[in-house]
């Protein structure tokens, strides 16, 4: 999460996704949006769940983020879930579309957020987790934190 001397502005996070899928490399990129749409981001309304980013032509695009109107816009107000490009350099959009095309990997939105004045999306190289291993993760944090509350009793007597 954001420390208290991170300058990040965060604006959304997507916290099913280190739930669904392994995290294998992270990147963080600019987007392309409207006016309207960094005023809503502004007033911190966002959803990443169902999004997700692709590779098309050599061009990175982030797909299905729901940004919702501007309740103060007029007729040129943004499309919700339209298209967004992504700005990343052409060396990782290489590399990110190598990794991707391989079985079983995807590009997902981890975190929206502000970081000095510009809209920046944080996006994971990930790979699907099977229900077995959503199951044995969530047993190893039950058992982290059983540990961890049994050093603090000990640390208490």
């Amino acid at each position: 999460m954001a420390k208290k001397d991170d300058p990040r502005k965060i604006v959304a996070n997507n916290k099913k996704a280190r739930h669904d899928y392994v995290i294998e490399d992270v990147f963080e990129a600019g987007l392309v949006l409207s006016g309207t749409e960094v005023k809503a981001l502004r007033m911190g309304r966002a959803s990443l769940t169902d999004g997700y980013a692709n590779i098309d032509r050599g061009e990175a695009w982030l797909e299905n983020v729901h940004i919702p109107a501007y309740f103060q816009g007029t007729w040129n107000n943004h499309a919700p879930r339209r298209r967004r490009k992504l700005l990343l350099h052409r060396e990782e959009i290489l590399r990110l579309e190598s990794k991707s095309r391989e079985k079983g990997h995807t590009l997902i939105p981890l975190s929206l957020y502000f970081l000095d004045g510009r809209a920046k999306v944080e996006i994971a190289l990930a790979r699907g987790k099977k229900e077995y291993d959503k199951r044995q993760t969530l047993r190893e944090q039950q058992d982290m934190r059983e540990a961890q509350r049994a050093m603090r009793q000990k640390e208490l007597r």
